[in-house]
């Protein structure tokens, strides 16, 4: 810890050793301005004469009057990322208003028996369940709780009361108390995750201290992060939309086409790196400034990068994730067409998520997957003001060609929908085309939205019937019922078409849909607007198909779906109640 830290987060600090050791730590402490009055000499000399963790910490706080909430970390604890930030965890206990534990993750080959392991809920992240070095089968948890503790002043007097219980000197050690504490007293104590690990020294000599201080030395020189690029791509809406926004039922697919991929490196400082295209600062001329503003707007990806890290250290300072105190730099790429209801910008903020996610070693145990789209969601509509439904997060998040079921009964009881994997190979033979030069693809939404808040039966209706073509299109994708699906997209077409109005459509998303009509394809749009998608099995049709498009200036293309190869082909729910339950103490 550094002395500027310690000033500015602690009141005072104190170290506890024994006779044995005490000299050295007094010279060290004039050495390093460190006020050698809190320095405190337990009287011990031996490992057989030790007086316990919790012994040593009554010590301190009886003999320094100590009248304050404290912070309690082992001597002999190194952490594997010594930059995370002591603020974030101390401004967790002060939310929270309880006692709170640090825990991590335990490592491939680490044993949980030979640590404190806990159960955490993960709603309230209050820890249900502490087990100091658990046997076989007490408990499934791999989440290790270390000697890093806050407590409120007014529960350090249960110490004494814990010592009084447990006089034997190899159960005063601070897992025990905290097993006490938990399981018996039942006093409410959170746990906040750190997304590292932790070596405990202990009983060993001077090789092994050499080993990890040099290891340590290496991670101050050298960056740990050198390079991770993430992508996510565009996507086409199959069936149901756009009522996955009012509760009803959908069917999209990502396609391999177009992406937006983002980079995360290591820095000195946090550096948001604008797009030369996407984000200009430079024109050639007013006159080049006056037409680029006018086809692409104001807004690139540059906004979408920092509500994204906004919203991540918010999310993480809430949900108990104390992040490591490391800058970096983050600078995209996107491809994916402007405003034509592809997702692009969904796309940037779920790819910048899968790099602070990476960059930060979380997992998708630290922010479940269910959760990630709710989290790209709350980007666009909380930071940006962007109307948008999850369905474009759901299958960037998970990929391939998914079936959502946005109920509003599901919704509301789980604060997301059900989300089903399809088997991507059923996938039939999709074409899409867009326009070169579109409007901004969210006027089409219209007044629809407002009428359905308004309970407008049409528009209530229409959500309800877009969500049954979703379950019968489901069916006729599983039974490779092409014709079926070909008329289920028509029907959501013309829907759509009867509750947004064609002049909301617009003449270039009407003129799209004429040409497909033509040459006798199922049409549809596959997001808000300024593209369709359809279905033709005929390749000598695509052909012609083509060449009407690029006659009219629209361009064209067949779809490419797809999906990551890790994961199952089959068929299988994405979502598992987790929960958590309260467990009786004994």
């Amino acid at each position: 810890m550094t002395e500027g830290t310690r000033r500015q987060l602690f009141s005072e600090v104190y170290l506890v050793t024994n006779a044995d050791k005490y000299k050295h730590y007094e010279r060290w402490a004039t050495a390093h301005d460190f006020p050698v009055d809190n320095i405190i000499n337990d009287g011990t000399t031996t490992y057989e004469m030790k007086l316990g963790a919790v012994a040593d910490l009554e010590l301190a706080i009886s003999s320094k009057k100590l009248n304050d909430d404290i912070m309690v970390i082992a001597g002999d604890m190194l952490c594997a990322d010594q930059s995370f930030d002591m603020a974030q965890v101390q401004k967790f206990f002060k939310l929270k208003g309880g006692e709170l534990a640090i825990y991590y993750e335990l490592e491939e080959g680490e044993s949980p028996s030979s640590r404190g392991i806990v159960e955490v809920c993960p709603n309230t992240h209050r820890i249900t369940r502490f087990f100091e070095k658990p046997q076989e089968g007490e408990t499934t948890s791999r989440l290790a709780s270390v000697v890093f503790y806050c407590f409120q002043r007014h529960t350090l007097s249960t110490l004494e009361t814990f010592l009084n219980s447990f006089p034997n000197t190899e159960d005063r050690v601070l897992g025990k108390y905290m097993e006490w504490l938990i399981n018996i007293t039942g006093v409410p104590v959170y746990g906040m995750k750190l997304p590292t690990g932790f070596q405990l020294i202990g009983q060993v000599g001077l090789p092994d201290y050499t080993k990890w201080l040099a290891l340590y030395s290496t991670m101050k020189t050298e960056p740990r992060v050198k390079s991770i690029t993430c992508r996510s791509y565009a996507r086409i809406g199959i069936i149901g939309n756009p009522s996955d926004g009012y509760y009803g039922k959908t069917i999209s697919m990502t396609i391999s086409n177009f992406w937006a991929e983002v980079t995360i490196s290591e820095s000195k400082k946090l550096v948001l790196v604008p797009h030369p295209l996407n984000d200009p600062t430079e024109f050639g001329s007013l006159q080049d400034l006056f037409y680029i503003s006018r086809k692409e707007g104001y807004l690139g990806g540059l906004r979408l990068l920092q509500s994204t890290c906004k919203k991540f250290y918010q999310y993480c300072s809430d949900k108990g994730i104390a992040l490591s105190k490391q800058n970096f730099t983050l600078r995209y790429n996107v491809n994916i067409p402007r405003q034509v209801g592809l997702a692009g910008s969904s796309a940037i903020v779920s790819a910048t998520l899968k790099c602070l996610m990476k960059f930060y070693n979380l997992k998708d145990d630290d922010i479940p997957k269910v959760v990630q789209p709710n989290f790209i969601l709350d980007v666009e509509k909380e930071e940006l003001f962007i109307t948008a439904g999850l369905q474009d997060r759901v299958v960037q998040v998970y990929e391939g060609l998914i079936y959502m079921d946005f109920s509003r009964t599901i919704v509301e009881e789980q604060g997301f929908g059900n989300y089903i994997r399809m088997d991507i190979s059923r996938a039939p033979m999709f074409w899409l085309a867009y326009l070169q030069d579109p409007s901004d693809s969210g006027l089409i939404h219209s007044n629809v939205r407002q009428r359905w808040l308004n309970g407008d039966l049409e528009v209530v209706e229409a959500m309800r019937t877009f969500a049954g073509l979703t379950d019968k299109a489901k069916t006729a994708i599983e039974q490779k019922d092409w014709t079926t699906l070909a008329d289920l997209m028509n029907k959501n077409l013309e829907l759509r078409r009867s509750i947004f109005t064609d002049a909301c459509l617009g003449p270039g998303n009407l003129k799209l849909i004429k040409i497909a009509k033509q040459h006798g394809c199922a049409v549809k749009l596959p997001g808000s607007g300024g593209a369709v998608i359809g279905l033709c099995s005929d390749r000598k049709k695509m052909v012609e198909l083509k060449r009407s498009y690029q006659a009219e200036g629209f361009v064209f293309c067949p779809v490419s779906p797809y999906c990551p190869a890790n994961v199952d082909a089959i068929e299988e729910p994405l979502y598992i109640d987790d929960r958590c339950t309260s467990k009786s103490s004994s």
